[in-house]
Formats: C-alpha cells, sequence, structure tokens
C-alpha cells in the first residue's frame, strides 16, 4: 500500500487535495493532506514565526506519523510552493520516502529561497525589495477571484470551484517565500517523477529539448529514477481533474512514466538536425556575438537579422547561432543576395526578456555598421518564444526597419510566465507598426496556448489594418523546419525569404 503525503501551494491548505485523495484512498491507498501551520485552519500561528522551516516541520510530522510497516511506502507530492517543505521534509527522512512527485512545480536548489519561483515577475521584485528592507515578518495577500491567472493557468477550474478556491485562500506568511532552502543532499536518492501540466507551460517535449540544448545542469533529468507524466489541464489538476490526477499519481508511484533522452544521444535534437533546404556554403564572419554570411561582389546589401528563440539554457551548447537551422536561414539569405545574420542574446530565463532585448538591439546596430551592409534596409526575422521580443520594433519601427517576420513565434506571455506586467505583448504594439510589413509563418499543429496568442495578434493586426501577410503551414509543428519531412516546408520556407526579400529591396 502506497501512503501519499500532498502539500498544497501559495495561499491553499489541505482542502484542495479532498476529491483526489478520496480517489486515492478508493484505490487501495492512505492519503494525507498535510494542514501547514499558518495557512490552514487547523493550524493557526502569527505569521511571524512562520517560515519555510515550520513548514518542512508540519511534513516530517506527517512521514513520522505514518507506521514502519512492510509495504507502506511513501509518496510525498509537492504542489508548485509545496514542493519546498517536501523537499526539506525527504532531504531529512529520505529512507523513508519512497518517491518525491513534483507537481506542476519548479525545481528548487539548496540556499535559494521559494521567492525565486513566483511567476510574477514584478510581484518577485517587489517582494525582494521587501525583503531587502528587513520586512520578512508580513503577509502576502491572496489572489481575489479574478486574479488567480498570475499564479498560473485556471484552465479546468469550473466556477464553482474558483469561488471556493478563492473563498478558502489563505494569506501566504513572507518568511516561507524568503527563507532559503536547505537541502544536505540526501534527496537527491529519491527517485522523482515530474507532473507537468501543459495548459500551463511545458510539456514533456519541451524538456527534452532543454536536455537537448546540452546544459549540464539538466542532465539530472534524465538520470533512470526521473520520470515524466503530463496533465492536459491547467496549474490546479486536483480541481480541474482529480480522477486523472490520482491515476497519474498510482502511476508514478508504480516507476511508471517517461523517460527523458540524455543530450547527445541518438537520434539528433531537433535543433542539430540539417536545415531542410540546400543552400550554397557561404562563409561567416563572427563580430562579437553576431554572425554575418556576405554573398559576394561589391557594394552594400540589404541585411536579414534572424532571432533565435528561447530560452535556451546559458550551458547549451553549441550556442544557437551554431544550429544548422539558424545558420541555414542566413546562407538561404545570402543566396537571395542579401547578407544573412544571427547573434547569440541572453534569453536563458523567462526573466531575461529585457536583457534578451538590449542584446538584439546592440546586435542589430553592430550589423547596420558593417560596411557591407545597407544600414537603411534592415529585416528582423524572430523564432519561437522569441517572439514577445518583436513589440520594441512594433511600438516604435525605425525607418532602416523595412520588415518584420516571425516563425511559430509566441506573441503573448503565457500565463505561467508571469509576465501580465511586462511591456512585452506584441498584440498591443501592433497598432502602432503603422506601414512595417510584418511576415508571420503561422503552423498548423503548434500547441493551443501558443497558438492562441498567435491568433489573437492576427486579429489585433486586422482590427488596425496593419499590413501582415501570413504564410501558412498547414501540417507544420513548432519549429517545423527540423520536425517536418522536407517536402512540406520547403515551399513556405522560400515564399517568406522572398517576401522579405520584396520588402527589403523594393
Amino acid at each position: 500500500m502506497q501512503v501519499f503525503i500532498m502539500v498544497a501551494g501559495v495561499f491553499t491548505g489541505a482542502h484542495v487535495w479532498q476529491e483526489t485523495a478520496a480517489r486515492l484512498v478508493a484505490a487501495g491507498n492512505a492519503a494525507h493532506a498535510v494542514p501547514l501551520t499558518g495557512i490552514d485552519p487547523a493550524r493557526p500561528a502569527a505569521p511571524a514565526h512562520v517560515g519555510l522551516e515550520t513548514h518542512i516541520e508540519d511534513v516530517i510530522a506527517a512521514i513520522d506519523a505514518v507506521e514502519v510497516t512492510s509495504g507502506r511506502e511513501i509518496v510525498l507530492v509537492g504542489h508548485d510552493y509545496g514542493i519546498h517543505p517536501v523537499l526539506g521534509a525527504a532531504d531529512r527522512r529520505a529512507e523513508r520516502v519512497a518517491r518525491v512527485v513534483y507537481l506542476d512545480s519548479g525545481m528548487p536548489q539548496n540556499g535559494v529561497p521559494a521567492l525565486a519561483a513566483v511567476p510574477d515577475q514584478v510581484l518577485r521584485a517587489r517582494l525582494a525589495e521587501r525583503a531587502e528592507a528587513g520586512e520578512r515578518e508580513g503577509v502576502l495577500e491572496p489572489p481575489a477571484h479574478g486574479e488567480w491567472e498570475r499564479w498560473g493557468s485556471t484552465a479546468g477550474v469550473g466556477e464553482a470551484a474558483l469561488e471556493r478556491l478563492t473563498a478558502l485562500a489563505a494569506p501566504q506568511p513572507l518568511g516561507t517565500l524568503l527563507q532559503p532552502l536547505r537541502l544536505t543532499g540526501a534527496v537527491a536518492a529519491v527517485p522523482v517523477t515530474g507532473v507537468l501540466c501543459t495548459r500551463n507551460g511545458a510539456g514533456i517535449g519541451q524538456v527534452q529539448r532543454l536536455v537537448d540544448f546540452g546544459d549540464p545542469a539538466l542532465a539530472v533529468l534524465t538520470r533512470p529514477q526521473v520520470t515524466f507524466f503530463e496533465l492536459p489541464t491547467g496549474h490546479w489538476p486536483m480541481l480541474s481533474c482529480p480522477a486523472e490526477l490520482a491515476d497519474v499519481l498510482l502511476r508514478a508511484a508504480a516507476g511508471e512514466g517517461q523517460r527523458l533522452r540524455p543530450a547527445g544521444d541518438a537520434p539528433a535534437p531537433a535543433h542539430l538536425r540539417p536545415f531542410p533546404l540546400d543552400v550554397p556554403e557561404s562563409p561567416r564572419d563572427r563580430q562579437g556575438h553576431v554572425d554575418l554570411y556576405v554573398p559576394g561582389g561589391e557594394g552594400t546589401r540589404p541585411a536579414v537579422v534572424f532571432v533565435h528563440g528561447g530560452p535556451v539554457p546559458a550551458g547549451a551548447r553549441p550556442r544557437p547561432r551554431d544550429w544548422p537551422t539558424l545558420m541555414g536561414y542566413a546562407r538561404l539569405a545570402a543566396a537571395e543576395g542579401m547578407v544573412g545574420a544571427t547573434l547569440d542574446h541572453r534569453l536563458h530565463d523567462i526573466a531575461d526578456y529585457e536583457r534578451a532585448a538590449a542584446d538584439i538591439a546592440a546586435g542589430v546596430e553592430l550589423v547596420r555598421a558593417d560596411a557591407r551592409v545597407d544600414a537603411d534596409r534592415i529585416a528582423l526575422w524572430f523564432f519561437s518564444g522569441s517572439g514577445l521580443l518583436t513589440t520594441d520594433w512594433l511600438a516604435k519601427p525605425p525607418a532602416w526597419l523595412r520588415c518584420l517576420a516571425a516563425s511559430y513565434p509566441v506573441l503573448a506571455p503565457l500565463p505561467a510566465w508571469g509576465m501580465a506586467g511586462s511591456r512585452f505583448h506584441p498584440a498591443r504594439a501592433v497598432g502602432q507598426a503603422g506601414s512595417l510589413p510584418v511576415v508571420l509563418l503561422r503552423v498548423g499543429r503548434e500547441a493551443p496556448e501558443i497558438a492562441a496568442t498567435v491568433e489573437a495578434f492576427v486579429t489585433a493586426a486586422g482590427d488596425c489594418a496593419a499590413r501582415l501577410e501570413l504564410v501558412d503551414v498547414p501540417g507544420g509543428h513548432h519549429g517545423f523546419e527540423t520536425l517536418n519531412a522536407p517536402e512540406e516546408t520547403r515551399p513556405a520556407l522560400r515564399h517568406a525569404m522572398r517576401s522579405v526579400v520584396t520588402h527589403l529591396t523594393a
């Protein structure tokens, strides 16, 4: 028999687990939802006396209350913030814990407080300022009924459940978010399962792609004792799909789930597969964080600057401008008589959009300053997660920007990104684009959450009569150049490139 010990996220108490726990018990297991001190009504306490260590002790007490009986394996489940006290407790009771389940949560590290996982970037910065000012004993008030999306997607949560979640929400003691997690390393030996709620963020495929980038820090996710499941729902699966969640928890406890392939193992990861078009080999000229592919001949040429997507882990090797796809695009531009340019930028995390925008602006100026480039005829071409970085160029397009292109872009922050207050909202900026031509490659098999951002952008562009040209790839995947058969991708690639070249040479 399994004993499931479940810990809820910020503002929520043991009540959120009620339906999931009932299903686990009906399947012949024991299930305990841990009431957290200072949050759950069963354990009231003054906020000044409650920190992360308090909640770790709450979970340890739940572990110690389980009788040591043959066949009774303890599975700890941490949702959202709840993974922090779960890991702290598992580290101190590693010999008692059979598995830790990360339920739509981050990957906390030793010495890092839970504040780092707060999704709303503006709020996170404000709390950090309060902490630096010595305000560590207050509380963070829970969201109002219409504010839960700031903490994660509410997809699948019915109105009645959302009203109950709001009514029973409690203030979160600041000490639980500001006190660093301290781990000895013992928890590293405990098997792990990650449950990814895809309506809130990445699925297993996206995590595999992050691993494929080659960052050594993510190699831990490929260990045999680490498994993954997906649930097609928002951030609160215990409310939106408790039966499906219970099933996944039972399968996780049995050691089931998908395992990730180590970086470098066959088959080749998507970002390192060949470009689908045969393009002439042209030499590249590396200048700082920019590579230039310059066609032969005298005089200056228009330039197309290709901006890779992300986030891409800082430790990823090779870097994006060495990927076959980016090199292929730049060489295709050179074959059309343009200067092709690629650049590396520091979009390593969702919080990095500001500095990535600065890197791109600096790279564009470096390209324009090159003596072989016509500085008055520049196109920018964005991919995937860099789609948000189109915002500045749409809002205030300089006269020398003759075209903006985007392939399978993310055109609004996704729910789990915590960027509701940021300036990176292309759909809001497109109304200021004026006569700037925009070429948008739209794939038919896009993730629903990303597709929704694209359609919102298309609608906004239509409302303001922006110069938008859609190039559809009906069967295309996100990253279609290397995921679809070449014959499915070549027409769209050629069409889009020729449209960009036409705008540059008009």
